[in-house]
């Protein structure tokens, strides 16, 4: 899994990071095209305990505001909606990434090993 600021860990680093009080999120841009409107999310960011990722969520949010909100009707709808999750620091996906961290472990752990 690519996170940005933890690339090429291995899932034990990861998880370390997060007990550490870090948190994984992404952000949202929103880019129109007169009647269509597309809603993207970013790659996912590692946020280190304390950090809010405001500075980061202005960059997507500036997108939004100059790409996203002239767009007929979802544009004026999708563009708000992202302006408040990246100007909030980012959707959380710490859980679900540990969920997929503790599943992808568990199959390596339980997977047949060969004895040369």
């Amino acid at each position: 899994m690519f996170v940005h600021g933890l690339d090429r860990l291995a899932p034990e680093a990861l998880e370390q990071a997060i007990a550490a009080g870090g948190r994984i999120v992404f952000f949202e841009y929103c880019i129109s095209l007169i009647f269509v409107s597309l809603r993207r999310q970013t790659q996912p960011y590692f946020l280190k305990a304390g950090e809010t990722g405001l500075l980061l969520g202005i960059r997507y949010a500036l997108v939004s505001l100059i790409l996203g909100w002239w767009g007929i009707p979802w544009g004026v709808i999708y563009t708000p909606l992202t302006l408040i999750s990246n100007l909030s620091g980012g959707c959380d996906i710490t859980s679900e990434v540990r969920e997929l961290l503790s599943r992808q472990t568990g199959d390596l752990q339980s997977a047949p090993r060969e004895v040369h």
